[in-house]
């Protein structure tokens, strides 16, 4: 299965989070099965998100830890980078939004993994399901996971 995480995802999954999040980036990136499929964007996004107050009082990591983890997610041996170009609007009430949607797309992903409101919109649920991309959020890619067994995970 081809996974692209978002930002709000890979925010949860930092080495010292506990959670769904965390236990779904592992799985995804342990199983020879999966394909943890990124983009210079997401990466980018996941490090300004890091700037933000509320984000580093929650995660509790510091500078070194935070490029040590962003180093984690880059390495080829954890995911595969894929470089969508322009993205056409797909995600009306945030046009900053496509970009996540791209990076799925042209990755050819299963599967976009977000906790986003705008990534559920009727209208991008359709644009993705027409390209055979379901959108999930940590919880329930985790339980699908579970459910499909150790041969899948």
């Amino acid at each position: 299965m081809r996974v692209v995480l978002d930002t709000n995802i890979l925010v949860r999954a930092n080495a010292k989070a506990s959670g769904p999040a965390r236990e779904l980036l592992l799985l995804v990136v342990a199983a020879p099965a999966h394909t943890l499929v990124l983009s210079p964007f997401l990466l980018q996004e996941l490090e300004r998100v890091f700037t933000y107050e509320r984000v580093r009082i929650t995660s509790r990591l510091t500078d070194e830890e935070i490029v040590e983890y962003l180093g984690y997610l880059r390495a080829n041996t954890v995911s595969e980078m894929v470089f969508p170009g322009a993205a056409p609007r797909i995600v009306p009430s945030d046009p900053d939004d496509d970009p996540v949607v791209h990076t799925a797309v042209v990755g050819r992903a299963d599967v976009l993994c977000t906790r986003n409101r705008h990534l559920k919109a009727p209208q991008v649920l359709d644009y993705c399901l027409q390209r055979g991309i379901v959108i999930a959020d940590d919880i329930d890619l985790l339980m699908m996971l579970r459910r499909q067994g150790p041969s899948a995970i």
